[in-house]
């Protein structure tokens, strides 16, 4: 039976981020991108053309007639022959270019739940490697609203349909693919980091620095054994000319309702309001209403994401918010 990393390992791999410093000035990047450059632009779309979908088909059926269970298929259990070197400049641009990808034209309306999910597990072998995105340790996850309370410190907020601040994911990469959309809301926003630590220099220097140091993360009772209950992380690490962030407004907030952490300071709090007032900016953020079909990956290194809240219909029979979501690390 294939293993896969566990919630802890994947989370030591993320965080094991190459630090030599602070960066001696703004950051000029690929991925220092601006989403008022970008919202006009097709660039970081790719629509699947008619051959990629068959041979998207071809590898889905082969896979299925291995007989395996989806959680044990392998990259040679689908195989891509055409399509590898595509997906390889797709990492690639997750990894060392603007750091999202956006892939359309997946037929998801045609296919089985199951046939939906062995697809998406296997397109995110050849993207990287999956690991758990809980303690549980489901590898594929479900995103949609599960009628869980918003308001439950203990609560994950992708099993309701509130809106969720900026944050990133504790894998290299994580994966969206959409299957149906609500009725209305639910914008996919994102924001490059490295735009928002270079504006966050410009206009305040003197915060900057403290982006370096750590905060404590709370980690809302995810550790079963009840004995970890936050954690000291850097959101900036600096090496080689490449900034990697690790940014979760929600949880460095609530990290406070513990009663051994301190409120934060004045100075923490207007870093904290700072870097979500400029990554909500027009000017940097990018918004994507992500349709049935449609696959997103993003580096959780180099970009923010955030989502907006959404409304399910009210009848049984009409549209709900389904996403299904990849963690995933790259070596």
């Amino acid at each position: 039976m294939t293993t896969y990393p566990s919630y802890a390992e994947q989370s030591f791999h993320y965080f094991d981020r190459p630090h030599d410093g602070p960066a001696p000035d703004s950051i000029d990047s690929p991925a220092a991108w601006r989403g008022v450059d970008l919202a006009d632009s097709d660039e970081w779309r790719h629509a699947l053309t008619g051959e990629q979908v068959e041979e998207l088909e071809g590898a889905l059926a082969h896979a299925a007639s291995t007989g395996r269970s989806t959680g044990d298929l392998t990259p040679a259990d689908f195989p891509l022959p055409t399509l590898r070197p595509v997906i390889r400049a797709w990492r690639d641009e997750i990894a060392n270019g603007r750091g999202f990808q956006v892939v359309c034209g997946v037929p998801v309306e045609r296919w089985s739940s199951d046939e939906t999910e062995r697809f998406f597990w296997c397109l995110g072998l050849h993207m990287g490697r999956p690991g758990a995105q809980n303690p549980q340790g489901d590898l594929l996850g479900h995103v949609t609203d599960t009628g869980a309370d918003a308001a439950d410190p203990y609560v994950r907020l992708y099993q309701t349909s509130s809106d969720i601040a900026f944050h990133c994911d504790a894998a290299d990469v994580v994966g969206l693919l959409c299957l149906s959309t609500g009725a209305s809301g639910g914008a996919s926003r994102i924001a490059s980091s490295v735009a928002v630590y270079n504006e966050i220099l410009r206009r305040r220097p003197d915060l900057a620095p403290r982006l370096y140091e750590p905060f404590l993360l709370d980690v809302r009772n995810e550790d079963r054994s009840g004995a970890l209950r936050y954690l000291p992380i850097p959101p900036c690490r600096y090496a080689r000319g490449k900034l990697r962030t690790f940014y979760h407004s929600d949880y460095f907030r609530s990290v406070v309702r513990h009663d051994d952490v301190p409120p934060l300071d004045p100075r923490e709090r207007e870093l904290l309001d700072l870097y979500e007032e400029i990554a909500g900016s027009p000017e940097l953020r990018l918004d994507m209403e992500l349709q049935p079909g449609d696959i997103q990956w993003l580096s959780n290194h180099t970009v923010v994401h955030a989502r907006t809240a959404y409304r399910d219909s009210t009848n049984a029979e009409g549209p709900r918010r389904h996403l299904l979501r990849l963690w995933l690390s790259i070596e």
